[in-house]
């Protein structure tokens, strides 16, 4: 499978994509992705909240959860932008993803979801949750991201043989 960047499929496209860090710190782990990441429920872990913006306006809101281990005091529990993403720094700590696992399913928003993703009252969401594993099959990473139905394409590429 292929992935393009949000930020570059936007601008291939000749919009804008940016994103903001609303926090990054440790916290327990909410029962699925617990399960996701092989820690107990309530175990800490580190999490990164990120708004990502199209054109300014809300289009995804993602919280990215590393497991304690890996991201206690490195610039994954903070909030400042990590040069190169934070792949890149994963992979330099040693951590490098072979297969994601993703699934989708569309409900409606919570009322935080639907303020902070500026939808209408009766629009639903897609929420597309992601678990990055290592060579020996050991998460490394899980993103939980809601977006807006409506403004939404999802793309997959996927090499066969």
């Amino acid at each position: 499978m292929v992935w393009i960047s949000p930020g570059a499929e936007a601008e291939a496209r000749g919009r804008r994509g940016t994103q903001r860090i609303l926090r990054a710190d440790e916290v327990a782990a909410p029962a699925e992705v617990a399960e996701l990441l092989g820690v107990a429920e309530g175990d800490p872990v580190v999490v990164r909240r990120r708004l990502i913006l199209l054109d300014e306006m809300p289009n995804e809101l993602t919280d990215t959860y590393y497991p304690l281990a890996i991201a206690q005091g490195t610039a994954l529990a903070r909030t400042a932008k990590i040069r190169g993403g934070a792949v890149t720094l994963l992979a330099e700590l040693g951590h490098i993803g072979v297969l994601v696992r993703e699934d989708v399913t569309a409900t409606m928003p919570d009322e935080e979801e639907r303020r902070t993703l500026n939808t209408a009252p009766d629009e639903p969401v897609l929420r597309l949750t992601r678990v990055t594993l290592d060579r020996e099959n050991r998460p490394i990473q899980v993103d939980r991201m809601v977006m807006p139905a409506l403004r939404q394409r999802l793309r997959y590429e996927i090499e066969i043989g």
